[in-house]
């Protein structure tokens, strides 16, 4: 794959958030933007943004917690807080009652919308659970598969894209005498908007770290089947799709 490739790739992303995103304006104060980013329900992600000291302050309203605990899953245990602000941090996006909220300069606005509303994905697809009686989180399913095999990791570390645009990956594994830089994430449902996600995180990203580097997609196929389209884009883009089932498979790949 081309430097002219990943550019085209690049330009086509930004095109289509350009083209999807819509704005309306709320009580003279705040602006609603609607982005081309689907939550669980398939509804477009939601934000809101309004000036504020001098710059902007961008909130998601309660949506994404509200709409986790509406759904039977409580973060209210202390493993759960702990989770979420180390995902929440990762962002760089901060936790303001039940909203994820950021604060935004004229220059910085496009980088900080982006922020937040990666955050809200990952809040949503770390926490959410398809089933009650699932009782562990699948992110807390991985560390324990990672610690078992004596797997070396740094968790939740954030890589700046070709773009600008910050990206965050569940674990990083450092190159070793045998073995590439090796990235992985995790992902608790699999569909074509988290494909999507992973997709351009690593895509933007693939150019600014070192050249034989590799991604991992660790796909929960525990309360769902995985699609073969999804499993097909990720091999598209070289990323290793790996199914929970299969996760044998792999281990010594991460060992090493």
């Amino acid at each position: 794959m081309s430097v002219v490739e990943i550019e085209k790739l690049l330009q086509d992303y930004r095109s289509w958030l350009r083209d999807k995103t819509t704005l309306r304006e709320i009580n003279g104060d705040w602006v609603e933007i609607t982005t081309p980013y689907l939550d669980r329900h398939n509804d477009a992600l939601q934000i809101y943004a309004r000036a504020e000291d001098g710059g902007y302050v961008l909130t998601d309203d309660s949506y994404t917690i509200h709409d986790l605990e509406a759904s039977g899953c409580s973060l209210a245990t202390e493993k759960r807080q702990d989770l979420l602000k180390m995902t929440l941090n990762g962002f760089g996006v901060k936790l303001r009652d039940h909203s994820l909220e950021v604060h935004a300069t004229v220059e910085n606005f496009p980088l900080r919308k982006h922020s937040l509303i990666q955050a809200m994905l990952a809040v949503n697809d770390l926490f959410y659970l398809a089933k009650p009686m699932v009782e562990s989180l699948f992110f807390e399913d991985v560390v324990a598969w990672l610690d078992a095999n004596e797997i070396r990791y740094t968790p939740k570390l954030k890589f700046t894209g070709t773009s600008g645009y910050d990206h965050l990956f569940d674990f990083v594994i450092p190159k070793s005498r045998n073995q590439p830089e090796r990235i992985l994430r995790a992902i608790t449902q699999p569909s074509r908007d988290t494909a999507l996600t992973f997709i351009n995180a690593w895509t933007d990203t693939r150019q600014v770290r070192p050249p034989a580097s590799r991604a991992f997609a660790v796909l929960n196929d525990v309360e769902q089947q995985v699609s073969g389209t999804v499993i097909d884009a990720f091999r598209n883009y070289q990323i290793q799709p790996v199914l929970w089932r299969d996760r044998a498979q792999v281990v010594s790949e991460l060992a090493a």
